[in-house]
């Protein structure tokens, strides 16, 4: 697939995607989308890859959704076509096609958000695993200013981000707020100057990639975004129970304790397709 509103840039294992519309503030596309969508299934499937940074091109990360589409394509991703309207249950938002795809990304993913984060802008950050945010950056989840309700799956995200109250006053209200109060609220981990959010970004996804197993790192990132949604803590036990055992027998955790008690370096070589992508105790529902 060819790209034009992303850029991507493999290096040292590190994967970064930037939203590249920097003349329209990267407004977020169907374009943008499908390239973005694109890139990340590629990216969960490639072993070369280790980690991923999302980030923008110019003075802001991403203004949201672009308000004067071309081709006639509707804002949120259906046909628009005068007198057709899309059976309810085919309608998706673009958005949360985005988000799932970075929910079940096996690999880090680490927003460097490298300035205004507004709509889109910001709920597409929810699911990736690590945000770090330029000083003084105006965040926003502006939806109901708009006349519109929230998307990308961030009613979802964001309460489990924030906590309900937090995600309650920001989305009621709609209120632009700063970079240094998302970093209070646990939204952000850290902010920092504009000119080094993505050298950090890189610095973190270096640390969690250095001495860890690929497929430990995907196991356990799907166990900590899953297992707090079970009813009971013997549910996330079954879970924990399993993973360990495979991982311990079958993939990286073979060599993993051999190493350690032989003081030298593992060796974690189990490619990512012997990796299940999903398991019968994570069961997601069907879409039409």
């Amino acid at each position: 697939m060819d790209y034009t509103d992303i850029s991507t840039e493999l290096e040292d294992n590190i994967l970064t995607i930037t939203l590249n519309r920097p003349d329209r503030l990267n407004a977020f596309t169907l374009r943008m989308k499908d390239e973005m969508v694109h890139a990340l299934d590629e990216a969960d499937r490639n072993d070369e890859v280790r980690a991923v940074i999302v980030t923008g091109a110019g003075k802001v990360f991403c203004a949201g959704m672009e308000m004067q589409p071309e081709g006639g394509e509707h804002l949120f991703g259906y046909d628009d076509a005068e007198g057709m309207d899309p059976p309810l249950e085919t309608i998706r938002d673009s958005g949360g096609e985005l988000s799932l795809a970075i929910y079940r990304c096996r690999k880090p993913v680490i927003a460097a958000i490298n300035g205004a984060a507004v709509g889109v802008g910001i709920t597409m950050t929810l699911p990736m695993d690590i945000r770090l945010v330029a000083e003084k950056s105006k965040i926003g989840f502006v939806f109901t200013q708009r006349g519109i309700t929230p998307e990308a799956c961030s009613s979802w995200f964001l309460p489990r981000v924030v906590g309900m109250q937090t995600a309650l006053e920001w989305v009621l209200s709609g209120e632009i707020f700063m970079a240094e109060e998302g970093v209070e609220a646990g939204l952000f981990h850290s902010a920092h100057d504009k000119t080094e959010v993505l050298e950090v970004a890189r610095c973190i996804a270096r640390k969690l990639i250095a001495k860890s197993s690929p497929v430990a790192v995907a196991l356990a990132k799907q166990m900590l975004w899953r297992n707090p949604n079970f009813d009971h803590p013997a549910q996330a036990h079954a879970v924990e129970s399993r993973m360990i055992y495979w991982s311990n027998e079958f993939w990286d955790g073979r060599d993993g304790f051999t190493a350690f008690l032989e003081k030298r370096e593992p060796r974690f070589e189990t490619p990512m397709a012997e990796i299940p992508k999903q398991f019968d105790f994570w069961p997601e529902p069907e879409m039409n």
